[in-house]
């Protein structure tokens, strides 16, 4: 869709502009502009590029959220095209309109009846007379009551005082009920233990809230923080001085409680040497706690992103397999299967020999026995989710997981995250550099100084870039990653992510 003369009109100096787009206005004058919605990251130095002026992720779920954005049409204007959903054949009409009601959209070009919905950043904007492509922009709807109160009677404007102080009873009144009602949901959890349901199938030891105040002396040396609580550092002086990972969920109680069950239902029955292992539980009141083996070095994301001394070629094999065992183990080998839902550097966490444990299990889905795919909210951590979790009526499989795997294998060969704004321009997503630097035989660039054996390299990338294609179909199970692994069979060259989609 961007030529490369354009490109090279436009890039200069090695600029992206990321998030613009920029019109040749003749004798080389290029003026870039934001898209609505978006402003300048520095307005004094516009090649820095723009940035979203609001945030989506806050109420877009919510019923008859879509009232809250529209649509503006910038003619001629088009990206380079990146996209991570494809619709054909649909009207015009119908692309603005999937924009609005996908979650995750912000930009869509339509061109040909075809609707492309790109990931952010956007890169190579341009607005050109003779670019058929259209672009449909996402933008939240602003506050008008100022205005509208300047223009309307003083008669209007007495009856809307009266109305909004009416309003203010009712919601006065509507927080109590709502309070009245969190009051009462949490007198109901605290007067009982664990469903039976949860504590049915698993075999842990139940731990009084005291045991654990002791165990941890009042939760004093807080080794970790999470969205849905903290981990404290303990030991069971009952059990030889053994040391513990004590996780306290501190969430509303809804999600809290809904979390705790889930992870006493997946991990409580699990039992493999890369997940990691939970060895008891509090259900004492309004507490939920869980109680996990110590992984005295931390998480893979603190060893590979903070660490001054990078981990060896070797150890970083060994970890990325280890991970994918881990998996293999949750999708082919449990009584049922389990999509982890959240795979991140984060939440592997390293034993005192070095090896990978899979852990943080409350977002994870349960699969029934003969069910192999679900339907169910997006969930996970931006920048590791899977394509369709953002698509429409779209189930979700094991392969979800794997796409995940493939970026955080990505990021261990690497040793830097997957989206690194103080990289190079060409290098801040890391999938699209390493699929250039796989293409043009320059991997060495990936792994910097470190010795590593360039045929191992090849074929961990090869691995990697195969588990994050766009169609699921694409992606291999976690079985095929091991034997691909440990060379029992051969790595395939993977296509380009976007081929399907250009072909």
């Amino acid at each position: 869709m961007v030529s490369n003369k354009w490109r090279r009109s436009l890039l200069g100096e090695r600029r992206l502009w990321l998030n613009s787009y920029c019109a040749n206005n003749g004798a080389d004058n290029i003026a870039c502009l934001c898209p609505p919605g978006f402003d300048f990251v520095d307005p004094n130095q516009p090649n820095k590029g723009c940035k979203l002026n609001f945030s989506i992720d806050s109420d877009c779920f919510l019923k008859g959220a879509n009232d809250n954005y529209m649509i503006s049409t910038l003619e001629n204007t088009v990206w380079e095209r990146d996209e991570y959903e494809v619709l054909t054949p649909v009207s015009e009409e119908a692309c603005s309109k999937a924009c609005l009601e996908d979650c995750y959209c912000v930009v869509a070009m339509f061109r040909d009846q075809t609707c492309f919905k790109p990931k952010l950043p956007l890169r190579y904007g341009m607005k050109n007379s003779s670019s058929p492509t259209k672009s449909f922009v996402k933008v939240r709807l602003t506050n008008t009551k100022n205005v509208i109160t300047k223009k309307i009677g003083k008669e209007l404007l007495i009856t809307g005082v009266v109305l909004i102080a009416f309003s203010l009873v009712i919601f006065a009144s509507s927080g109590y009920l709502i309070y009245t009602h969190q009051i009462w949901s949490l007198k109901v959890m605290t007067s009982q233990d664990c469903p039976p349901d949860v504590l049915g199938d698993i075999n842990l030891t139940s731990f009084s809230y005291d045991q654990l105040a002791v165990a941890t002396d009042d939760f004093m040396e807080e080794i970790g923080k999470g969205a849905s609580g903290r981990v404290y550092k303990g030991s069971l002086p009952e059990n030889g001085g053994k040391e513990i990972a004590v996780k306290r969920l501190e969430k509303l109680v809804e999600d809290g409680e809904r979390e705790f069950q889930n992870e006493m239902k997946i991990i409580g029955r699990t039992h493999h040497k890369n997940l990691v292992r939970l060895i008891g539980f509090c259900c004492e009141g309004s507490h939920r706690i869980l109680v996990y083996e110590l992984m005295k070095n931390g998480s893979l994301g603190n060893l590979i992103f903070k660490d001054k001394k990078q981990p060896s070629w070797k150890v970083r094999t060994k970890i990325t397999l280890e991970v994918a065992k881990g998996l293999h183990y949750l999708h082919e080998e449990c009584e049922t299967k389990i999509i982890h839902c959240d795979i991140k550097p984060h939440n592997v966490l390293m034993d005192e020999s070095m090896s990978a444990k899979i852990s943080d299990f409350g977002l994870s889905k349960l699969l029934k026995p003969d069910q192999t795919r679900t339907y169910t909210i997006p969930r996970g951590t931006r920048g590791y989710e899977a394509p369709e979790w953002h698509r429409n009526n779209t189930p979700v499989t094991t392969k979800a997981d794997v796409y995940s795997f493939g970026i955080l294998l990505l990021e261990i060969v690497s040793c830097r995250k997957n989206v690194d704004l103080s990289a190079p321009d060409d290098e801040i997503i890391l999938m699209d550099w390493v699929q250039r630097c796989y293409e043009a035989g320059e991997l060495k660039k990936v792994v910097g100084e470190v010795e590593v054996n360039l045929e191992e390299l090849e074929k961990m990338v090869k691995i990697g870039l195969w588990c994050v294609q766009t169609e699921t179909d694409s992606r291999p199970t976690m079985k095929q990653v091991i034997l691909m692994m440990d060379g029992t069979i051969v790595t395939p060259p993977p296509p380009s992510p976007n081929s399907s989609a250009n072909n």
